[in-house]
């Protein structure tokens, strides 16, 4: 396979690992600051809690939905350009925050922060695999990459809340700037424009891109949908149901289209199968394991909101601190069975969530670390497989299958332990310290978490063992 750059360690390609982490910082950053400055912003806009909502829900809708489009615009036309585009693209938006007066305008910002993100975060994965031939420094780089971007996670909320005290709501926005510059500065300066053949020339389906945004925005409406109206509510149904549908003519779309937007015989290839499988369940873990926790601490255990905060803090150095064990797993075990062992961490944490965080914070801080290990280490090398099933060509729209299929699980994940939760314990929550029915509620809930997860890495491990058959084998045949 080629590489854009003759890169032999990570030192050498410091101005492109530079670029490519801001890229991820800022795609944290946006997920986690917000949150902390919405009663501000709600007060100051006069906006409403469905508002409020909205402001903070369109920017993963959109990123989301259009991330499969600009992946396969980016094989066409150019990984780096793309990604540059979108980083100047970030940048005016975020200044565009300063002129914000009602709320509709800064859910207008968020939108085109969403079409941004959308752009730049599946060429992040993407150029990060390319600069490098051996897998360890890929692996290597892209664990670097990501721990800067869960840094940032972590620490977004936190670092919010102090900035509010000496500066206005829009600060926490207009952050993106730098980001923004100095990630297009790396990415300029240390990734080389696109070799033309390394890209392909199919016509875009158009067709297709449309059915698949829709499925995309459609899949994570529905999960929010049913956590909002409840389930007696026809609104979240019928987005099901629309989902579905649309889904369904996506798929039949691609398996009749000339030029399908996205070639579903590459999605079947072992590894990328296998490491789709395996985010889908770390995504549907995580999301759905912090939902109940959250909750749990607070509701269940009466804790006050910055205890709770404390609560999760097992997590969040886990995932920080995780780096350090992905590269020694995957030179002992191999990328391939590295993230099988880290996808079956992932459904043991949750499994220990569901018989015995009843029992005590304890076990709750324990299902929280191995669910956090599982997922820092599948995060990474799940990743890289699906990059390796590709052809060179594909790499941009394999990076956005990666992070569509966490996004969607993620609000899937949501979604299941909201409504489950719903259904045991229709009481208030506020009335839900030490009662049977919520602690019931909860353990219903990670079962059903546990039970999908682990389908999924099952799914995941059937599907990863089809290459070493078949090298196998080639290896027999070789010997003979």
């Amino acid at each position: 396979m080629r590489s854009p750059v003759q890169t032999h360690s990570l030192k050498d390609a410091w101005p492109a690992l530079a670029g490519l982490s801001a890229v991820f910082l800022f795609e944290m950053l946006d997920n986690s600051i917000l949150n902390v400055a919405l009663p501000t912003i709600g007060r100051e806009l006069s906006a409403s809690t469905t508002t409020l909502q909205w402001v903070t829900g369109v920017y993963s809708v959109v990123f989301g939905g259009l991330m499969l489009a600009f992946g396969a615009l980016a094989d066409r036309v150019g990984r780096r350009k793309i990604m540059l585009i979108g980083l100047v693209l970030l940048a005016v938006a975020s200044l565009a925050t300063m002129f914000v007066t009602v709320a509709w305008q800064l859910i207008a910002v968020r939108a085109v922060m969403g079409v941004a993100a959308a752009m730049t975060t599946p060429g992040s994965l993407a150029l990060a695999f390319r600069l490098f031939d051996d897998d360890v420094l890929r692996v290597r780089a892209t664990t670097l990459i990501s721990t800067v971007g869960l840094v940032g996670l972590a620490l977004g909320p936190t670092a919010g809340g102090l900035a509010l005290s000496v500066a206005p709501w829009q600060a926490l926005l207009l952050v993106n700037v730098p980001v923004a510059a100095l990630a297009f500065l790396g990415i300029r300066t240390g990734i080389p424009a696109d070799d033309p053949a390394d890209l392909h020339r199919d016509p875009i389906d158009a067709v297709g891109a449309v059915l698949g945004t829709a499925t995309i925005v459609l899949a994570l409406l529905a999960p929010t949908l049913f956590v909002e109206e409840g389930t007696a509510s026809a609104l979240p149904w019928t987005a099901a149901v629309a989902a579905l549908v649309v889904g369904t003519g996506f798929v039949l779309r691609q398996k009749t289209a000339r030029y399908p937007l996205l070639d579903l015989k590459l999605v079947a290839r072992p590894l990328v199968s296998s490491g789709l499988a395996l985010k889908a369940a770390t995504g549907l873990a995580t999301a759905g394991l912090s939902y109940l926790v959250t909750l749990h601490l607070q509701f269940g255990l009466g804790w006050a909101p910055a205890e709770a905060a404390l609560g999760v803090l097992p997590q969040v150095v886990v995932l920080i601190a995780g780096g350090a064990l992905v590269s020694p797993l995957m030179k002992r075990l191999g990328l391939t069975k590295a993230a099988w062992l880290s996808a079956g961490t992932v459904v043991c944490g949750l499994a220990v969530y569901t018989a015995f965080g009843g029992l005590g914070y304890v076990w709750i801080a324990v299902a929280l670390a191995l669910v956090a290990a599982g997922m820092r280490v599948v995060g990474v090398v799940a990743g890289t497989n699906v990059m390796r099933g590709l052809p060179e060509n594909r790499t941009t729209i394999g990076a956005a299958l990666v992070d569509t299929a966490s996004e969607v699980t993620t609000g899937i994940g949501i979604a299941l332990s909201g409504t489950i939760l719903a259904l045991v314990f229709p009481g208030a929550l506020t009335s839900a310290r030490g009662s049977a029915d919520f602690l019931a509620a909860t353990t219903y809930a990670g079962l059903a978490l546990t039970v999908l997860s682990a389908a999924l890495v099952g799914f995941g491990i059937l599907r990863g063992r089809r290459p070493e058959r078949m090298a196998s084998k080639q290896s027999v045949r070789g010997a003979v």
